[in-house]
């Protein structure tokens, strides 16, 4: 008997843990949103070295960011061969247009997490509803999605991208670094899913 009441206990503190929320300590702060528009980066024709790890399957590769005459972004990804894996575009006002995906990865579910991922990294978010907020630590631009949150966090000053977060209403689901800025290009950018093994690492190529 007392076994069973302490694996409920231990049970029931898990359970409790497991749905509370880790942005649960943001408080209200004053500073404007517009602040990471900074952070969105300026690629004009920019090479990336790129790894993606998705499951068991392993690519590598060239991704090519390059802004069209329309000023749409083109996001095109191939292997050394000139084998293109897809070939993606967003327009000014953030629409996505799918050109290309390789048969194998063209399933919807695969679209959506290479769009929701390739917009975070523009960091084009539409600011109308967004708020700030601070754990006295980082700033947070909080921008309210359907089925969470996206989370650009600074420092303090708003002066330095941390990360990028997007989220349930409870926890990180994908998260975005884009590090050593140069002439307003990240240098590095990661993207890490949290919940199964699907990551982008991309590091500029100098030409």
């Amino acid at each position: 008997m007392r076994y069973f009441l302490l694996s409920s206990f231990v049970a029931l503190v898990l359970l409790v843990g497991s749905c509370r929320s880790v942005y649960k300590e943001l408080q209200p702060a004053s500073g404007n949103v517009q602040c990471i528009r900074q952070f969105s980066p300026q690629f004009t024709s920019t090479l990336y070295s790129t790894q993606v790890d998705i499951l068991k399957h392993h690519l590598s590769g060239l991704l090519f960011f390059k802004q069209m005459p329309d000023s749409s972004i083109r996001v095109v990804f191939a292997n050394e061969m000139g084998f293109k894996f897809f070939d993606f575009e967003f327009d000014q006002q953030g629409r996505f247009t799918k050109h290309y995906l390789m048969p194998k990865m063209d399933k919807k579910a695969v679209v959506k997490t290479l769009q929701q991922d390739f917009a975070l990294v523009l960091l084009h978010p539409d600011l109308q509803a967004a708020h700030m907020a601070t754990d006295n630590r980082y700033r947070y631009v909080v921008v309210p999605t359907e089925k969470g949150n996206n989370y650009y966090i600074t420092d303090t000053a708003c002066t330095q991208l941390i990360r990028i977060e997007k989220s349930s209403k409870r926890k990180p689901a994908v998260t975005v670094w884009m590090q050593h800025y140069n002439n307003g290009i990240p240098d590095t950018i990661n993207i890490r899913h949290e919940h199964f093994k699907f990551n982008i690492s991309l590091q500029k190529v100098e030409k």
